[in-house]
């Protein structure tokens, strides 16, 4: 593999990270109220992307491809995933409506612990395999047959730390205290399109799993 494939690899991946999508909607969710928290959810999804990007770039590809149920099966369950953490933001956002957070402080107390932002990014991330098939595509034609392992790993950890560096600066950048004041506002209705985003995203996960699995 050239220096040249490899760099076009990492422009790639940035682009597919930055295209709207579950994580990039989670990070930004979590970063218009409090910085910690959205870094700990970049945190989660970066342990998925990991695992995602070493399971493509060591062939799980076509695993998925010769076995669509456990895609399908795997689809279901993120897919259910999605749907009950929009519903909760839906809520949360409804109920914002009667009752404001009354400062940036209430803002991120709101949100619960670290730990739970960092669990909600790694499932979110998990949630759809199909970022398996996705890589797959975009490495398959730049990558060496058998490739040696020293490559396939610089590869792996290269492609998850562009994406985690990429939600890094989302997080940073939105969670500034002019940004979030701004924003603060618009809390409740942000919940409320974060969650109905997650919801049908979620629905698509579920329609799509289950006819990989009747399939």
């Amino acid at each position: 593999m050239t220096w040249t494939s490899f760099f076009t690899l990492l422009l790639m991946n940035l682009v597919g990270v930055a295209s709207p999508g579950p994580d990039i909607i989670l990070v930004t969710r979590y970063a218009t109220r409090s910085r910690h928290h959205a870094i700990a959810a970049a945190a989660g999804i970066q342990i998925g992307v990991l695992f995602w990007c070493a399971a493509t770039v060591f062939g799980a590809a076509a695993l998925l491809t010769a076995f669509p149920e456990i895609l399908g099966a795997v689809q279901a369950v993120g897919g259910c995933f999605l749907v009950f953490m929009g519903t909760r933001a839906l809520r949360s956002g409804i109920a914002q409506r009667a009752n404001p957070p009354v400062d940036l402080e209430d803002a991120a107390a709101q949100l619960g612990r670290l730990r739970t932002a960092f669990k909600v990014g790694l499932a979110t991330n998990m949630s759809n395999p199909k970022i398996v098939l996705f890589l797959a595509a975009m490495i398959a034609p730049l990558l060496p047959a058998s490739p040696p392992i020293w490559l396939a790993i610089a590869l792996t950890l290269s492609l998850s730390l562009s994406a985690f560096l990429f939600f890094l600066v989302v997080a940073t950048v939105i969670s500034t205290n002019a940004v979030r004041r701004k924003l603060i506002a618009a809390g409740p209705w942000i919940d409320i399109g974060s969650g109905l985003f997650f919801i049908i995203a979620g629905i698509v996960l579920i329609i799509s799993g289950g006819q990989n699995l009747l399939a």
